[in-house]
């Protein structure tokens, strides 16, 4: 197989595009969470983040996120070109400080959710999901 220069750069590019995808991701996750927390620390509580650790589809991951007490939380998948799954905020009457949902997950990547407290204090929690190709387990 003879591959033209014209062949060969745009296969280089190609390469280089995909690369850098995981960056532009993460970035973007990063971006998120800024937003959601103005900036202020992250730190760690009581919040109980469920997600499988295999996934043998990654078109419906069941999550499940329960922080009592909080005043919002924030889920992510951040590996996803998206990174934004949701927020969800909870009134004062609120019976019940949770969020199950089913998500899309783009391959083996990390799910996080932040909770924000009434204090205005952050915490997170995260599990990494393995995302198998072909539902063969492996």
């Amino acid at each position: 197989m003879n591959l033209t220069r014209r062949e060969t750069l745009a296969l280089g590019l190609g390469a280089t595009a995909l690369a850098l995808l995981p960056i532009r991701a993460s970035a973007a996750a990063d971006d998120q969470i800024a937003a959601f927390t103005g900036g202020a620390d992250i730190g760690t509580g009581d919040i109980t983040l469920t997600a499988p650790e295999i996934a043998e589809n990654g078109n419906t991951v069941p999550v499940a996120v329960n922080a009592p007490g909080a005043a919002a939380i924030m889920l992510l998948a951040t590996g996803n070109p998206n990174p934004a799954v949701g927020t969800f905020n909870f009134g004062p009457l609120a019976g019940s400080h949770s969020v199950s949902t089913r998500i899309r997950l783009a391959g083996t990547q990390d799910v996080l959710a932040i909770a924000r407290m009434p204090d205005g204090s952050f915490i997170q929690a995260s599990a990494t999901v393995k995302v198998t190709i072909g539902g063969c387990g492996g």
